[in-house]
């Protein structure tokens, strides 16, 4: 059943949830307004009968007997108009109490005295109309006391006037049925805006997703950067992710063109050998020779497209470790010239990719530094400037106090794109699978001269991640 009512669509999920909370916002908003227009009609409705109770006390009388004197104008025409809903009674201790013209046939509750200055106002009340239906009136009551001249003797009396709810009602009934209605209304002209601007705010998601098919059916290269800069971090990994694959696929035949083509040449030499009906050991010797030619070109071409590709969103490796372990290893090799390679590693600085490309990168670069330096070697690691929301580039570079590259030698000795059966082992294989791995992570390489060793200097510097 959760399953059934799960909403599949962006769009679907916001609607409900800002409808949900569009209605509950609204209810809490009738509840409130009602209940406080309702405050007010009774606070209104305890004012009027009030001051009704006052304009009685000050127009009623008392004769010497202590009977009552009721005004001869009432307050309002309701008290002389039987059932009209609005009454009056003076309730004595010791007398018959007084009632209006107006409750002369309704059943009105009883009342009792109130002491001097105290009021109650209580309701609703049952009583029963003078057509012997049920009603129901909201009541105020105040004690009063009456001063006789002639004695200067005091007596209490209270002073009632009740309110049927009928009015009251009517009038909470048609405030509620504008209220609602209103309400219901806007809630409606609400809910329509709500999915005006759902739909405007979500069409940017619907553009990367058209963009994303076009990519899909091959109608466009990479997603067009005009998206709103919630959805760049997005658009840019998916780009990156797009360029990523696609360099891996042009990698991985090239590789396949480079090792077909480096093949052909030993293959056709042992045709050769074979139509020419060379002699068997001479045979043996050759075949001995091209296999183990081919048996490097191959192991040669799988390295490079093992090194060549790395992983989009890696975890930062640590660099320093590495670069131990591999210094251990050359100096036992270089033992005999005794080279020292010192370290200017950054704690923060780390690699983001594979660890074989590290190493890869810092073997060729420190191997070839060993190879050329005299007594020195420095190996550097550094941050490179960091962006928002981008993990910060790389510099790595590694000195020796060897005799240099000439200038004109760096673009030749840098150039991309030779393919690997043109290339000798021990002349330039380690620096080209150096130039490729850099290339597949966007970075360049620099061949200068070293302005602390005065030897070469082979810069790294690889771009801010995502």
């Amino acid at each position: 059943m959760a399953e059934v009512w799960r909403p599949r669509s962006l769009a679907t999920r916001q609607l409900l949830a800002a409808s949900l909370g569009l209605i509950a916002f609204l209810a809490l908003i009738g509840y409130a307004l009602d209940r406080a227009f309702v405050d007010t009609a009774e606070s209104n409705l305890r004012q009027r009968l009030e001051s009704f109770t006052l304009a009685y006390a000050a127009d009623t009388d008392f004769d010497v007997a202590g009977g009552i004197i009721p005004p001869d104008i009432p307050p309002d025409p309701r008290f002389d108009r039987p059932g009209s809903g609005l009454y009056a009674q003076i309730v004595l201790r010791d007398a018959p109490s007084w009632t209006s013209m107006s409750g002369q046939g309704p059943s009105l509750p009883d009342s009792s005295m109130l002491t001097p200055g105290e009021t109650s106002f209580e309701g609703p009340i049952p009583i029963t109309q003078i057509n012997d239906e049920p009603s129901m009136v909201y009541r105020y009551g105040k004690g009063f006391v009456w001063p006789e001249r002639s004695t200067a003797a005091e007596f209490p009396y209270t002073i009632y006037v009740m309110e049927d709810t009928r009015q009251l009602q009517a009038q909470i009934t048609v405030f509620r049925r504008a209220l609602w209605g209103y309400l219901s209304i806007g809630g409606a002209v609400l809910l329509l805006l709500q999915l005006v601007v759902l739909r405007w705010s979500l069409w940017p998601l619907r553009r990367v997703i058209a963009e994303l098919k076009r990519v899909q059916r091959g109608t466009a290269m990479r997603m067009t950067e005009r998206h709103p800069r919630e959805l760049e971090p997005l658009t840019d990994s998916i780009n990156a992710f797009i360029e990523s694959e696609r360099e891996n696929l042009d990698r991985q035949r090239n590789t396949l063109a480079d090792l077909a083509h480096s093949l052909k040449t030993p293959l056709a030499v042992l045709r050769t050998r074979l139509d020419a009906g060379a002699p068997a050991g001479e045979l043996r010797e050759e075949v001995d020779i091209q296999l183990r030619r081919m048996n490097s070109l191959v192991s040669y071409q799988l390295a490079r497209a093992a090194s060549s590709g790395h992983t989009l969103f890696a975890a930062p490796i640590e660099i320093e470790s590495h670069a131990e372990q591999i210094v251990r290893g050359l100096e036992k090799i270089y033992s005999s010239k005794g080279v020292v390679c010192e370290f200017d590693i950054e704690p923060q600085a780390r690699f983001h990719g594979e660890p074989g490309d590290l190493q890869e990168l810092l073997g060729n670069l420190l191997e070839n530094a060993f190879k050329w330096a005299t007594k020195r070697v420095l190996l550097t690691a550094h941050r490179g400037p960091a962006t928002t929301n981008r993990r910060p580039g790389l510099l790595l570079a590694v000195d020796d106090d060897g005799p240099g590259i000439p200038p004109e030698r760096v673009a030749q000795l840098l150039q991309r794109g030779v393919r690997g059966d043109e290339r000798v082992q021990g002349h330039g294989i380690g620096l080209a699978i150096v130039q490729d791995i850099v290339h597949g992570y966007r970075g360049e390489l620099e061949v200068t001269a070293s302005p602390e060793l005065g030897g070469a200097r082979f810069e790294i510097k690889l771009p801010p991640g995502l």
